[in-house]
């Protein structure tokens, strides 16, 4: 049987790998998983109740698009959080934004651009499923180096006109995923602009938005709002994982154009799994709801003083502005993964495994990724043991 090929450079995903590295070898301690961003805060007190309250609508199927309560919900959190005025017409509630930035690809690459491949830009490191749709569409990846070189942002200004000619779609995430770099104004401004001249859309990824050091993260719907953009220029996704320590809901959104939503939507009328309509109505009040996403942040921001004093004697050790990974430098990924799990039991994930390699260098082999998601005194815990492990011992 003949099976396609366009998947055939793809490598394994992270996390089998990670188990084919550490799972043969006993840990060395209590075993401490900072692998998955999974957050283990709270969740809010009333996802019970609103479930509970709605248990029947499971007997129905959910409204394909989003609840017109839940599109409101979502266009009034937009308004309050960036000013931007995006009726529910321009909004896609999603199972979970992994689908809607794979799908991304699917809903809005063409098959060519100025009669060449087009390219989906992405930063390397990256969340992984964007080159799995990039590919999915016969597309031409392009990985662009989001290194300490470049504020751990891609430079996608400074790519050949050639390329940026072909461009059909940039993936961008701020705060990033793995390296906790958060956009500026002036970088948004620019590839807002760029997208403009070229043509393309920017899908910006701002699943960890509300998880910041001092400052809200700045969006690009409003920065292209204030530049009177094309609305067909950004798509934003959003989750409520992370915001409001719901991974398992697996609900998000997309914002975008008209025919962007419009072209989304179709794709799920064909081929998408709506989110069913209980935990619509959980995601409405959510959306609806800051305290608790105050208090989830502020417990994030003590994580992220117990990080900076137990890594202050780390001369290389670099915070995060948001997000909750910490992207720590090490001699070689795989060798600090290994070596903390049979020492400590401490399990991390090398950078190596986020990142591809291009002309023989891959940009996350000299890191590993931390996830903060541990009760804090575990993550002391760990921070503490891994600190002494890879910086202490290690010297």
């Amino acid at each position: 049987m003949a099976f396609p090929e366009r998947f055939s450079n793809l490598p394994e995903y992270a996390f089998p790998r990670l188990r084919k590295l550490l799972d043969a070898h006993a840990p060395g301690g209590d075993p401490v998983a900072m692998t998955i961003g999974e957050p283990r805060h709270p969740m809010p007190a009333f996802v019970g109740e609103v479930l509970a309250a709605h248990l029947g609508e499971f007997g129905l199927y959910p409204p394909n698009d989003g609840s017109p309560e839940l599109l409101a919900a979502i266009s009034g959190w937009l308004a309050r959080r960036y000013g931007a005025s995006v009726g529910p017409e321009r909004i896609m509630a999603l199972n979970g934004t992994r689908e809607g930035l794979f799908d991304a690809c699917l809903a809005l690459c063409p098959e060519a651009k100025g009669g060449k491949r087009p390219v989906v830009l992405m930063p390397n490191p990256f969340y992984q499923p964007y080159a799995a749709a990039a590919l999915s569409v016969g597309a031409e990846p392009v990985f662009v180096p989001a290194t300490a070189a470049t504020d751990f942002l891609p430079d996608y200004e400074g790519l050949p006109p050639e390329i940026l000619d072909r461009t059909a779609l940039a993936y961008l995430c701020s705060p990033a995923n793995p390296q906790g770099a958060v956009a500026s104004h002036g970088y948004l401004k620019g590839i807002v602009a760029l997208a403009e001249r070229h043509g393309f859309t920017l899908l910006s990824d701002e699943c960890y938005s509300e998880i910041w050091r001092t400052a809200p993260p700045v969006g690009a719907l409003e920065v292209a709002a204030e530049l009177s953009a094309d609305p067909e220029r950004v798509a934003v996704f959003h989750s409520l994982s992370k915001r409001s320590n719901l991974p398992g809901l697996r609900s998000g959104f997309v914002a975008g154009g008209p025919e962007t939503i419009r072209r989304f939507r179709q794709l799920r009328a064909y081929g998408g799994a709506p989110l069913p309509l209980p935990l619509q109505r959980v995601s409405e009040r959510a959306w609806a709801d800051e305290a608790h996403v105050d208090e989830n942040r502020a417990l994030y921001q003590e994580k992220f003083r117990i990080a900076d004093q137990i890594f202050a004697p780390v001369q290389a050790y670099r915070g995060p502005e948001g997000g909750f990974f910490l992207w720590l430098p090490v001699e070689d990924g795989e060798e600090a993964a290994l070596r903390l799990w049979r020492e400590t039991g401490v399990r991390v994930l090398p950078g190596a495994y986020l990142a591809r390699e291009v002309n023989g260098h891959n940009p996350g082999r000299g890191y590993i990724r931390v996830a903060m998601v541990a009760p804090k005194e575990d993550m002391r815990r760990a921070l503490t043991a891994l600190r002494d492990c890879i910086y202490v011992q290690g010297r």
